[in-house]
């Protein structure tokens, strides 16, 4: 199987390349940057003047789209949140234009989403078919983005949305700053405590993202998180007994706002998610359970 990626280089992205090669599968990854290809990884040229990735991903069998500038990178401007939205807006535009270009269009793409479409609660319970949705700058880019995706329907091609959880890797997203002051020895409760971590071993991501494309019933939005979401303080007392640091100190809400802004939101709001679809599917999670995934990680 033939398939393409953009945002190939991320966090997410590094760990699907691998786990598609490891089972003999090619990968075409679209970058901006000149690297090397190899006999399974290829890298195609995008997004610069004059490039015709076209040329090189008629016959791509199926497409996972990462692309976009990470929530995590800097405070919440009104600049960089246009930053955020823009990306996402045009790489999957860019998508789209090569999905008309090509004869042979893919018959699958899997396109990246998050959980922050859902409102902050701490009593409800989301699933896929929770029409609940938030009002804030992530939930209204993640609704777009998904629309955004969805025409790609027009082209026969099978969309699937991955609607991420906290991704949880060793060197990469969340958890090295969720660890960092544990390892310090001055973790403890963040805000109340109460908001819900949705959480998910980002390979256990790699294997949701496989899992959508090698079935072929499987289309419409999907929850990549673990079935064991922890509250706050539960995870932090976790994290803490895992890396043998103790759970003590508390960060108050109103410093983190003072320092983070907006973006504070990611972790003095959160969601209970359960991945039904993937459930209900047969998926099977490497790393169902928090202590099992932390375990591995920091191994």
């Amino acid at each position: 199987m033939k398939v393409a990626i953009t945002g190939g280089s991320g966090f997410v992205g590094k760990e699907i390349t691998n786990l598609l090669t490891e089972n003999g599968h090619e990968v075409y990854i679209l970058t901006r940057s000149s690297k090397p290809s190899n006999d399974l990884v290829h890298m195609v040229k995008w997004l610069g003047d004059g490039d015709k990735p076209e040329d090189q991903l008629n016959g791509v069998d199926a497409w996972i789209n990462l692309a976009g500038a990470s929530i995590n990178e800097g405070r919440w401007t009104e600049e960089q949140k246009q930053k955020i939205y823009d990306s996402r807006m045009k790489a999957t535009d860019e998508v789209l234009r090569i999905f008309e270009a090509v004869s042979k269009k893919p018959t699958i793409l899997v396109n990246a989403s998050a959980i922050g479409i859902y409102p902050p609660s701490e009593q409800a319970t989301y699933t896929e078919k929770s029409s609940s949705r938030g009002s804030d700058f992530l939930a209204k880019t993640v609704e777009e983005w998904e629309k955004k995706a969805s025409q790609a329907e027009q082209y026969g091609t099978r969309v699937a949305c991955g609607r991420f959880g906290i991704i949880l890797g060793k060197d990469e997203g969340a958890l090295p700053l969720m660890s960092l002051p544990y390892k310090m020895g001055v973790g403890g409760k963040v805000g109340s405590g109460n908001q819900w971590v949705s959480w998910v071993h980002v390979s256990d991501v790699a294997k949701a993202l496989l899992y959508a494309i090698e079935n072929e019933n499987f289309k419409g939005p999907f929850n990549v998180t673990s079935p064991d979401s922890k509250q706050m303080n539960d995870f932090g007392k976790i994290l803490g007994d895992i890396l043998n640091r103790p759970h003590w100190i508390p960060v108050p809400s109103f410093a983190l706002k003072l320092v983070l802004g907006d973006k504070s939101q990611l972790v003095l709001e959160g969601q209970r998610v359960m991945p039904d679809k993937l459930l209900t599917h047969g998926f099977k999670f490497t790393y169902p359970d928090l202590p099992t995934a932390l375990k591995n990680i920091y191994a």
